[in-house]
């Protein structure tokens, strides 16, 4: 059984894509830059910064200065709150409850966010789950997804072995991150792709909401203690 959980957070934990995705098309079309509702989905995953740097790149083939990043993802982090922000993916109070109660699991978020509210937000929304200690956010890493960075330093920071960690993940650069990290990686369903879209991106089991996934585990640890109570009666 999983003794670490890496969550990703926005479209895995917030249901906040849509509203991301309406305010970086918003803010890039002021800038002159294209940047689709697909886009958004298929980039999310990557810091800000880099989806940033990679549409000036592909527009005008020169490197942005990060005054110019920064204030494009300030003005895209206005638009996005004057949508009014989003609640949890349908389950996943549930799910990380369910998870809480479980004996020496952890919990983490591993996200490309550079909110500087991002702790503040998860404790409103989900108190007492997460903790300042499990987190990987893009102040911690010099590569985003999908390069497995993110969920390496998680690894590393979990004190665990790599097959008692779990990557959760609803975006194909994420599940490209986890995968590549060596973690078993599980794609969840919540937004506009496919779930071809996510198999192919490596993940190892994909489902199509989030209590399908927590009956999962709860089918998974079920059967592992009925395992492990068999074995104390073999002789």
């Amino acid at each position: 059984m999983f003794k670490a959980f890496f969550f990703d957070m926005d479209g895995t934990l917030f249901d906040s894509m849509p509203n991301h995705a309406a305010a970086w098309e918003e803010v890039m079309s002021k800038h002159g830059l294209t940047f689709t509702a697909r886009d958004c989905y298929i980039n999310e995953g990557r810091t800000g910064q880099d989806v940033i740097q990679h549409c000036i790149w592909k527009k005008e083939h020169r490197q942005a200065s990060e005054e110019e990043i920064w204030s494009i993802y300030e003005e895209k982090t206005a638009a996005f709150q004057r949508r009014g922000g989003a609640g949890p993916v349908a389950g996943v109070p549930e799910l990380l409850q369910w998870l809480r109660q479980q004996p020496d699991t952890q919990i983490w978020i591993v996200t490309g966010s550079g909110q500087k509210t991002l702790f503040d937000t998860l404790q409103n929304t989900f108190p007492n789950i997460f903790t300042r200690e499990k987190m990987v956010t893009a102040f911690d890493v010099k590569k985003g997804k999908p390069d497995p960075e993110p969920y390496l330093i998680a690894w590393q920071k979990s004190g665990l072995k790599k097959e008692e960690c779990c990557v959760v993940e609803n975006a194909p650069l994420g599940i490209r991150s986890g995968h590549e990290a060596g973690l078993f990686t599980i794609g969840v369903n919540t937004g506009i792709l496919t779930k071809e879209d996510l198999a192919d991106a490596g993940a190892d089991i994909v489902f199509d909401n989030m209590p399908d996934f927590l009956n999962w585990l709860q089918q998974l640890i079920n059967s592992s203690l009925a395992t492990s109570v068999a074995h104390q009666f073999i002789i």
